[in-house]
């Protein structure tokens, strides 16, 4: 069994005025982005929407020290980007889709993903949104630890960092024995 992880693709992230975007190369991968979630939704398979999700100035989260405040609770820079956004609003209510806060850079950390996973009897997981060298990264280091089999979809992964991205799409395959589709 398989699902698909849509990991922080929201106005924050990608829009041009977004307050931490990836801009252009997240613009570019929302094709993509939205024709791997019809697909999967479409098939019957668990979908997850992994969001950051952080609080106004708090003091005691860590990124707040290398990142300006971004993805903001109840603020539309949470909101998921463009047409993604406006197809999750027709799925929102289907049982194999799943919205989910995250308030670290893996999507396995201090949530129940693992535990969602598990109970659908799934082993594998697909990889999409960004940013390739931070968030989709943590998440798969995590997804390996937790021996999950893990497949990056390298069109629908952005980040702000070209060297990064590339880096990080070596690292999945070279030390993470993640499939690259």
């Amino acid at each position: 069994m398989k699902a698909l992880i849509n990991i922080d693709y929201t106005n924050d992230f990608i829009a041009q005025d977004g307050a931490l975007t990836v801009g252009s190369p997240g613009q570019a991968i929302e094709s993509e982005v939205v024709k791997l979630t019809k697909e999967f939704v479409d098939d019957g398979h668990f979908v997850v929407f992994a969001v950051d999700a952080h609080d106004q100035a708090d003091p005691f989260h860590p990124e707040n020290k290398l990142f300006p405040p971004h993805n903001i609770r109840h603020t539309s820079g949470r909101n998921l980007y463009g047409s993604l956004g406006e197809y999750y609003n027709e799925i929102k209510e289907y049982p194999h889709v799943y919205f989910m806060d995250k308030t670290r850079y893996s999507a396995f950390v201090g949530t129940d993903l693992d535990i969602k996973l598990r109970e659908r009897g799934i082993t594998e997981v697909h990889l999409i949104g960004d940013v390739t060298d931070i968030c989709v990264l943590h998440t798969a280091v995590y997804a390996y630890s937790l021996q999950y089999k893990i497949v990056v979809h390298q069109h629908a992964v952005a980040s702000f960092n070209q060297t990064g991205h590339e880096w990080a799409l070596e690292h999945f395959k070279n030390c993470l024995g993640a499939t690259i589709c």
